[in-house]
């Protein structure tokens, strides 16, 4: 089942149904937020809450996708009253190919020597899937921001004048509600742009941290599954009309070196991420990205990352903040 959130110009909020070539407005939730609430109030499921209350209502999905309709996409998930309690993070170094570039970009002897980055993710290839009951080797794990980073499709994603640089990473972001006690609950899996700065991050490897600081997206659709196990897909750069870079790619438990369960296990550990009714949108890391195959992002550029089985694709146009960065005024009380 795959869902999507909507908003119109007198900024009425909606969430539909998608089934091609419609969208199937449901009735009385405006968000997933609050559809999980309410599945977690009275003890039911998403999918059930929702064929409970789709509508005959529809709208045409080609129209709103393009932008062309009275109804615009929002991200696939959001904290509709208050984005600080919408947690957004990540784990990198699951895939193959995203160690490798990090191996490249931090080390001139990387063909001889391992760097701390491959070294994780041959922990992960050697602990990352523990048995049942287990617990497995800790990821890497990176913080963006709050809920207000995230963006729709087609929304432009900003370089920020004080960034070095931004390039797409196409990835899977797993969406979690906590509930009363501050258990966490998964409700499924939106394809992902995680946003970076890797010209930043290549500077050195513990400007980390910064250089994921920024916007990034979800969406178009929130898909209401319980895990995800071989995923292929493709990501590109379109400039001026035409493709600048395109590769396949692939996610999903098959070819990351983590079990879902363990990244799940490594995140909500620790006991600020289990707060009661809080959001958590959390990447699962990326195959490939333009950056490492040298691309280096300008304005005006659209990324579309595409996996099969997870909705239509994700278009961001790549933004910069021009503007020359200043010293921010701090006052005292």
């Amino acid at each position: 089942m795959r869902i999507v959130q909507l908003i119109d110009i007198q900024h009425n909020r909606r969430i539909a149904l998608v089934e091609e070539p419609r969208l199937i407005l449901i009735d009385e939730y405006d968000s997933v937020y609050a559809l999980a609430i309410s599945a977690l109030k009275d003890s039911t499921t998403l999918e059930a809450l929702i064929n409970a209350k789709r509508t005959q209502d529809h709208l045409p999905y080609d129209a709103v996708y393009e932008g062309t309709s009275d109804w615009r996409l929002l991200p696939a998930v959001d904290h509709p009253l208050d984005p600080r309690f919408c947690m957004v993070s990540g784990t990198g170094l699951t895939h193959k190919a995203s160690a490798e570039n990090r191996q490249k970009m931090h080390d001139a002897q990387a063909a001889s020597q391992l760097t701390d980055s491959m070294k994780i993710y041959q922990w992960g290839l050697e602990g990352g899937k523990p048995a049942p009951g287990g617990i497995g080797v800790q990821p890497e794990w990176f913080y963006k921001g709050n809920g207000s980073v995230l963006k729709p499709h087609n929304a432009v994603l900003t370089i920020p004048n004080f960034g070095d640089d931004g390039g797409e990473e196409p990835e899977l972001a797993a969406v979690y509600i906590n509930d009363e006690t501050g258990t966490p609950h998964r409700i499924g899996f939106a394809t992902a742009n995680e946003f970076s700065d890797h010209v930043m991050e290549k500077k050195n490897y513990l400007y980390l941290a910064p250089s994921k600081i920024r916007n990034c997206a979800i969406g178009p659709e929130l898909v209401l599954a319980g895990t995800i196990e071989d995923v292929p897909g493709e990501v590109s750069v379109e400039r001026q009309g035409k493709t600048l870079w395109k590769q396949a790619i692939k996610t999903g438990e098959t070819h990351m070196a983590h079990s879902i369960r363990n990244l799940e296990y490594h995140h909500f550990k620790y006991d600020n991420h289990r707060l009661p009714f809080d959001l958590h949108v959390h990447f699962l890391g990326a195959d490939a990205f333009s950056f490492g195959a040298g691309i280096q992002l300008a304005e005006g550029d659209t990324m579309r990352v595409q996996w099969e089985g997870m909705g239509r694709p994700l278009l961001n146009t790549v933004g910069i903040d021009a503007r020359d960065e200043v010293p921010l005024q701090i006052n005292n009380l």
